[in-house]
């Protein structure tokens, strides 16, 4: 169930057409969960600095049932960090990416907790 959430101050007219579609392959990949759970949602065109600065940036999050923490994350951001470099042009030193291990119980889908 991993649910990637970009938060940017891109426009939205500036997100690749396929990014959303890239990006669930990736994250499936990279944590080894089945795509037909992954969730990707890019909120864009917000307003938002980073460092001072409205120079393209984003704050991230990724909301997983397990393959997320200390001995996974390092590796998730050396996958992910190049994907957004390379499809939205954000500098690795203007994102930030939250990893979040959540509990089966506190999540549901299609009318039931994992748990």
């Amino acid at each position: 169930m991993p649910v990637f959430t970009i938060n940017t101050n891109i426009p939205a007219d500036k997100i690749p057409a396929d990014f959303c579609q890239k990006t669930s392959k990736l994250v499936a990949s990279a944590l080894g969960k089945p795509e037909s759970y992954v969730c990707v949602c890019v909120k864009a065109g917000l307003p938002m600095t980073f460092g001072g600065s409205s120079e393209p940036c984003a704050s991230c999050e990724i909301r997983s049932i397990g393959a997320v923490g200390r001995d996974y994350n390092r590796s998730h951001a050396s996958k992910l960090y190049p994907h957004l470099s390379q499809t939205l042009g954000l500098a690795g030193n203007r994102v930030y990416i939250e990893f979040i291990d959540v509990s089966a119980s506190t999540m549901a889908f299609n009318g039931s907790t994992f748990a």
